[in-house]
């Protein structure tokens, strides 16, 4: 599959929770250690060709979680630093649209079109991602650039993170976004010759 170039204007780079809480062990198994390296690859392609970028901060209310806005979990990863200029979007629950004014951001900004990624697959991203698309947004989720941790059913029964982060895409693809590798991105117009 071949990603799409999105609608013009250029797609915003919508970049979830990518923060530093998140290495905290308590999460569990995590799949995809190359997510990161990944998000930098995405983000430095679109700096490069002036497309907009835009954060998401998880600002958690629930105690003694490490993505609580006063611990230093809070704090974005280096490979996925905000620089002036690109707006900050703070939430406190799993979609970046609820609480905050991204949708109206966009809107004012002419963006009809998104490539996201972050963290967690089946969670923040997942939860984004369909309330993008549910929003009219045509919406690109990077596969690669993104990643989730292993999960417990309500039966006791133990999915591993490779089970979530695959069965959330399945879920994703064709219906809220399309789902493409973070080379796939990389291949739309005017980002050409950053690093996969």
């Amino acid at each position: 599959m071949t990603a799409a170039a999105p609608s013009n204007p250029p797609a915003a780079l919508l970049l979830i929770d990518v923060q530093q809480g998140l290495d905290d062990p308590s999460w569990g198994v995590r799949n995809n250690p190359e997510a990161e390296q990944r998000i930098a690859a995405l983000l430095a392609a679109w700096r490069q060709a002036g497309w907009p970028v835009i954060h998401v901060q998880h600002c958690s209310q629930v105690p003694g979680s490490p993505l609580r806005a006063e611990s230093p979990g809070n704090a974005f990863k280096p490979e996925a630093l905000p620089r002036e200029g690109e707006p900050v979007f703070r939430k406190t629950v799993n979609s970046a649209f609820i609480g905050t004014d991204l949708e109206t951001y966009l809107r004012r900004q002419g963006i009809g079109a998104l490539v996201i990624a972050g963290l967690t697959t089946d969670h923040c991203v997942s939860t984004t991602t369909r309330m993008a698309g549910n929003l009219g947004f045509d919406v690109v989720l990077v596969e690669d650039a993104t990643a989730t941790f292993d999960r417990t059913g309500p039966d006791g029964r133990q999915y591993s993170a490779e089970q979530m982060h695959r069965t959330a895409l399945a879920s994703l693809h064709g219906e809220f976004a399309r789902v493409c590798s973070t080379r796939q991105a990389l291949s739309l117009p005017g980002t050409e010759g950053a690093p996969a």
